[in-house]
């Protein structure tokens, strides 16, 4: 295994994890809601009357949060090596996955786990194992 130390970012990757630790428990602190953004997402297919605006806020939010970085730097170069529509099937496999496992990495890795959850750690750990078998089976199998 080789580390492409430029792209190495410990720093960077631990600040980031911290600010959605404190974004998460802030969400549960002032609003009671678990910030798992396939469960807010979703209730926004069929919405509930006066519980509407927090949602589309926060999705907004996400959609909109990268923006000010332009302000400061500069965005960085991203490389893509699947075809569109082997994202767009990743993309639907994801959303599936999330209805049948009843949360997505939001919601049970970080929120569920940091709340002892027994469901979230099953969760979390199928998460991580389906997503060694992939790589191993793409890159030593499949050779891609």
């Amino acid at each position: 295994m080789n580390i492409d130390w430029n792209a190495f970012t410990p720093w960077a990757s631990l600040g980031g994890g911290a600010l959605i630790g404190v974004a998460a428990s802030m969400f549960v602190l002032l609003n009671g809601r678990i910030a798992g953004v396939s469960g807010v997402l979703g209730s926004l297919l069929k919405p509930v009357k006066g519980d509407i605006a927090w949602r589309v806020a926060f999705v907004a939010g996400l959609a909109l949060a990268p923006l000010p970085y332009l302000l400061l730097a500069e965005w960085p170069a991203t490389q893509t090596d699947a075809s569109f529509g082997a994202l767009v099937l990743a993309g639907l496999l994801v959303g599936v996955g999330t209805r049948y496992g009843a949360g997505c990495t939001s919601g049970h890795g970080v929120c569920g786990l940091s709340r002892l959850s027994p469901r979230s750690l099953v969760a979390t750990l199928v998460f991580m194992a389906a997503g060694f078998a992939t790589v191993y089976a793409v890159r030593h199998l499949l050779g891609l």
